[in-house]
């Protein structure tokens, strides 16, 4: 075919030259079409010699997004296209790029694939969905005794309008609204109508259960096509065979049948075609999982020996044509940091490319977001690399170390010094450390403010000999390296090495960007002490962004198509400010819609809210005392049958302590936060009717207990955050020099949104009742606890001394148990 046929004269003209500029080598180049689909302009990508371009995929990834077609020359003439060329072409047609390869003169073109023209996008109907789950529509049918709800078809008809808009929506809708079908309807129908992937992402292991296992499976069978919906897990969760060997050759278990964990493991692998852990038969320890799990700075990719049969990859290709995802906040904002930091938004980075993004449980978008862009440096980071590059195991030695030695050409005992300089460097960690830990002697935490002696001689003093040590260690690797023949430079172990230099120059770079604290504005720099699980306390150093939201604003809302946030709790007594301002949205240009879908649960007639008057303040030493006393003498007015909520372990500690055999005594089994597995804890709660569960910060979402297993929510405190929490206190430090409120405008916003979810664990369908107890005082003492009031849902009310709310809640309680048993 005449190159005419598919350039302009001008875009010939120029890749002509720049094939002549590269010596009539090979040049990829990317080419953009006009409305006559001709290529008219390009950009060339990468240059080669006469028969490759060096690795063509990295250097493509920051130029797609400018793409229609892929364009390269055959500097030969011969214009068929070669394997590589096939490979090249299929994988970057998924994202709808063509591929063209032409001779070095620019007069004749062979199409590999066609590119995607632009096309109109086919748009939703929003009654057509709404009539779905509509009374006599397609779910009813399918559902014995299902009832329409209105607030559900309000919501599903807002999303289809947003898909087809492109627009972000922000939608609170109450317990009982049934968000997820009103969101998995107009994704579904949006990806099977436009052939655009849309990812669902959640907060917790929950709801992705509840989705993958009940109601996508529902509303996929309501199409006539195929809805092809893939569960992505971090990769953590997968076994990485490379690793699983390197652990069986150190225990020397590679020819043994012995009944070792290890060797199940092997074995397991042998026939999984998955290897996710939850599908093994035994529940490994993590210590054990975490030498065989899948880790992106040790996977070696290409180079790997196994990797056609690598389980990372097999998810990978399995997600690659799936019409909907379900991540999880933490993968899906991994997935958009990589995208923001240079991957286009057209290709695959840690998920394929998509278009449109379904928060769920989207008010904790800006926790997820500050736990992923937080960066950490504690001793395990050290010990870990040093371990890779330098190991003895049962009187055995292992690591890169040793290998490298091995490979011909290397200077005999260029690499002797390795064992000097990992014992300096483990000594300056180890310094640190004991350092850290004499200022964390008297508090939990500790914020970098500004620079003073003493701050300067127990951490930046030996910060900074830390990234001495570091980059010692990394001149040495470098060095090895550099000595390395040319022909050897693509051997797997150089390439090991190559990611460990890596990886300890970041380490160097955390060090130096941790002792400088004072330039960088931007971000906050803390340690906290934390515990071994035998209790051995060690320090981490921290930097996290003080500003989430404009991350968030660049990165993702000015990025995507469309985006619907979803929750129960978004507001803050009615207004969504709090919320849009926290995650960047107010500040963005995306066009964005605010709606409330009320619950259709009947609130007034089976929901009582409780508080107290005359009761102790929370800084009252005496308030502990009468907490442990009010519990239990709620725990007696309900039978059990309660969830406990506390704000701190140590006062969980208290009233556990006290409470635990004295409820026994009367036949009320107590369980508690942190004596099993998070799942295992909540199967023994439902299982028990008359139980009491204990617990703290993450229970106050993600327990659904419906029926008569709760039937009182219990709230020890209010939950404002600890204002000496180093992140909080910037932040609010933040806001008061932008001339606002830290308590207006952050804590007390954040402590409502996390009361609601508390809240929320009671209600969980229309039958049930029962009723929610806040035992801090300063609900109804202070002016600010109308604004909590205000913002739960309008409830029947007990606001007495504990003595009356007691005899309240019974009477309340009893009153249900005798219209249950008419």
């Amino acid at each position: 075919m005449l190159a005419t046929e598919r350039f302009t004269q001008e875009a010939i003209l120029k890749y002509r030259s720049i094939i002549a500029d590269a010596g009539f080598n090979e040049v990829f180049a990317v080419g953009k079409l006009d409305e006559n689909g001709l290529v008219s302009s390009l950009e060339a990508a990468a240059r080669g010699h006469k028969n490759a371009v060096v690795a063509i995929a990295p250097a493509l990834e920051g130029f797609l997004s400018k793409a229609d077609v892929l364009i390269h020359n055959h500097p030969g003439g011969r214009l068929e296209p070669s394997d590589a060329d096939m490979a090249i072409a299929i994988k970057y047609a998924e994202n709808g790029l063509g591929s063209y390869i032409v001779n070095s003169d620019v007069t004749r073109v062979y199409v590999v694939t066609e590119p995607l023209r632009t096309r109109a996008l086919v748009a939703l109907d929003p009654e057509e969905l709404a009539a779905v789950l509509d009374k006599g529509g397609k779910l009813a049918m399918r559902l014995p005794g299902y009832e329409a709800r209105k607030s559900q078809l309000d919501l599903v008809r807002c999303i289809a309008s947003a898909f087809n808009d492109g627009q972000v929506l922000a939608a609170e809708a109450g317990t009982g609204v049934g968000k997820s079908f009103a969101y998995l309807l107009p994704a579904m129908a949006w990806a099977v109508k436009n052939k655009e992937r849309v990812v669902i992402s959640t907060a917790t292991i929950n709801l992705q259960g509840q989705l993958m296992g009940k109601d996508i499976p529902l509303i996929a069978g309501l199409f006539k096509k195929d809805v092809k919906t893939v569960l992505v897990k971090g990769r953590g969760n997968y076994l990485c065979r490379s690793r699983l060997m390197e652990a069986l050759d150190e225990e020397g278990l590679l020819a043994s049948n012995d009944d070792h964990p290890l060797r199940k493991i092997a074995l397991w692998a042998e026939t999984c075609p998955s290897g996710d852990k939850t599908d093994l038969s035994f529940w490994p320890e993590d210590s054990l999982w975490a030498r065989v799990r899948s880790e992106a700075d040790s996977c070696l990719g290409i180079r790997c020996p196994f990797r056609e049969k690598c389980f990372v990859l097999i998810a990978k290709r399995n997600a690659a044509d799936a019409d909907i995802l379900v991540a999880n906040h933490h993968i899906l904002f991994s997935d958009i940091s990589l995208r923001a930091s240079g991957s286009s938004y057209e290709a695959a980075a840690v998920l394929p490319p998509y278009t449109s993004i379904i928060f769920d449980e989207a008010h904790s978008i800006e926790s997820s977001a500050t736990s992923l862009f937080t960066r950490e440096l504690k001793r395990f980071n050290v010990q870990k690399e040093l371990g890779r590059l330098y190991r003895e195991y049962k009187g055995r030695k292992f690591g890169l170390i040793l290998k490298l030695q091995n490979l011909k050409g290397l200077p005999k005992g260029l690499l002797k010094r390795f064992p000097k300089e990992a014992e300096k460097l483990q000594a300056a960690m180890d310094n640190l450390d004991s350092s850290a830990m004499s200022l964390l002697e008297a508090e939990a935490s500790f914020r970098l403010i500004k620079t003073t002696r003493l701050l300067e001689s127990l951490i930046l003093e030996p910060m900074a000999a830390l990234e001495r040590a570091i980059l010692s260690m990394t001149a040495l690797l470098k060095e090895a390296l550099d000595e390395i023949p040319e022909e050897l430079a693509n051997e797997q172990i150089v390439y090991e090495a190559e990611r460990s230099l890596s990886r300890l120059s970041n380490l160097a770079a955390f060090c130096f960007n941790y002792r400088n604290f004072s330039e960088d504005l931007g971000n906050i720099f803390w340690l906290e002490k934390a515990k071994t699980s035998n209790g051995t306390a060690y320090p981490v150093f921290y930097i996290c962004p003080l500003e989430i939201g404009s991350i968030l604003n660049e990165s993702l809302f000015c990025q995507f198509r469309t985006i619907v946030c979803l929750s129960a709790t978004l507001s803050v007594a009615g207004s969504f400010d709090y919320w849009a301002n926290r995650t960047g949205l107010a500040k963005s240009g995306a066009e964005a819609l605010f709606y409330e879908f009320s619950s259709p649960f009947p609130y007034k007639k089976n929901a009582l809210l409780g508080a107290v008057k005359n009761a102790p303040d929370p800084n009252d030493p005496a308030w502990q005392s009468w907490i442990n006393t009010a519990i239990f003498e709620l725990l007696m007015a309900s039978q059990g049958r309660a969830l406990v909520l506390f704000t701190s372990y140590t006062s969980l500690s208290s009233a556990w302590n006290q409470l635990k055999d004295k409820l026994s005594e009367i036949g009320i089994p107590c369980f508690r936060q942190g004596e099993d597995e998070r799942s295992r804890l909540l199967a023994k709660f439902k299982a028990d009717t008359d139980s009491v569960l204990f617990a703290t910060d993450s229970f106050w979402e993600g327990v659904d207990a419906p029926g008569n297993t709760l039937k009182l929510v219990i709230i020890i405190k209010l939950p404002f955050k600890v204002p000496n929490d180093p992140v909080m206190e910037a932040r609010s430090e933040a806001i008061e020099k932008k001339g606002g409120s830290a308590f207006m405008d952050l804590a007390l916003p954040e402590a409502v949104i996390k009361l609601k979810q508390g809240f929320g664990r009671l209600i969980r369908h229309s039958e049930d009742r029962g009723a929610v107890v806040i035992l801090d005082t300063r609900l109804l003492k202070k002016q600010y606890g109308k604004v909590f009031i205000s913002s739960l849902p309008e409830s029947r009310q007990s606001f007495n001394d504990i003595s009356t709310l007691c005899r309240d809640v019974k009477d309340f309680l009893d009153n249900i148990r005798m219209l249950s048993n008419e």
